[in-house]
């Protein structure tokens, strides 16, 4: 079975590598094909990278809180692009403060991501919540 494309990366201002190279680690020991584009990286930089490797999802990272700002826009963006559906996934502290993660998780999920990460999650959460997305363990 092909493995499936994964886009990684930290979005913005942000340069928290630590947890990216966890991620990145993690996601390709569980064997996905993983592209990642470090920190600082652009909403248009992940758009060019999944569009070159023919990716199955984008993973966002953000850590220092501005999540919110550096992702609006980015579904659209994508969509036309053409790469309407891929999956969207953010995760991290994407936003400024203490604030309820199920309201956060709606604002994210009305910007067009699939899946919200908040603080703490594990890379775990994140490979079991592609395995279902991608039917990964129906094609067994």
């Amino acid at each position: 079975m092909e493995k499936k494309k994964l886009i990684i990366g930290v979005i913005g201002a942000d340069v928290h590598a630590v947890g990216n190279k966890i991620l990145y680690h993690a996601f390709t020991a569980a064997g996905f094909d993983v592209t990642n584009l470090g920190v600082m990286v652009s909403q248009e930089e992940y758009i060019e990278a999944a569009l070159e490797t023919a990716a199955d999802a984008i993973l966002v990272s953000s850590l220092y809180g501005h999540g919110e700002l550096d992702c609006r826009g980015f579904r659209d963006k994508c969509d036309e692009a053409g790469l309407k559906g891929i999956l969207l996934y953010i995760g991290g502290n994407i936003v400024v403060g203490k604030q309820d993660l199920t309201e956060v998780e709606k604002r994210f999920k009305a910007m067009g991501f699939d899946r919200v990460f908040g603080p703490g999650s594990s890379p775990e959460a994140g490979i079991q919540a592609l395995r279902e997305d991608l039917h990964m363990d129906a094609a067994k």
